[in-house]
């Protein structure tokens, strides 16, 4: 079985929260906790509640144990991007790309 829990639109690059996740994924949910607890990346703050969420999802729905729960699965994929004009020399304007992701996270049980 798996839990699963996404977060949608969040105002960070996909870029930056690639590398978050890749120091989380096949670790267990509790050391996941506590990488994301002590690293310092913007991307922490979005997925330590997301990964509390799909605990809390795991746990309620599918009656599943948190102590035996590992992040399976975790991935970001690219959302809306929103464009703003910055002024430029000469009366110019140049374009600002503002991304945003949405983030999956996925956990699991092991094997026993």
């Amino acid at each position: 079985m798996e839990a699963k829990a996404h977060l949608r639109h969040v105002r960070i690059s996909p870029r930056k929260v690639s590398i978050v996740l890749d120091l989380i994924r096949n670790e267990s949910a509790e050391l996941a906790r506590s990488i994301l607890k002590y690293t310092d990346k913007a991307a922490c703050k979005y997925l330590l509640p997301l990964l509390a969420s799909a605990v809390a999802n795991a746990q309620n729905n599918k009656n599943m144990n948190p102590e035996d729960l590992y992040v399976a699965e975790c991935f970001v994929c690219p959302g809306k991007t929103l464009k703003r004009m910055r002024p430029g020399p000469k009366g110019r304007s140049f374009r600002i790309l503002k991304r945003t992701s949405h983030i999956t996270v996925v956990l699991k049980e092991k094997e026993s």
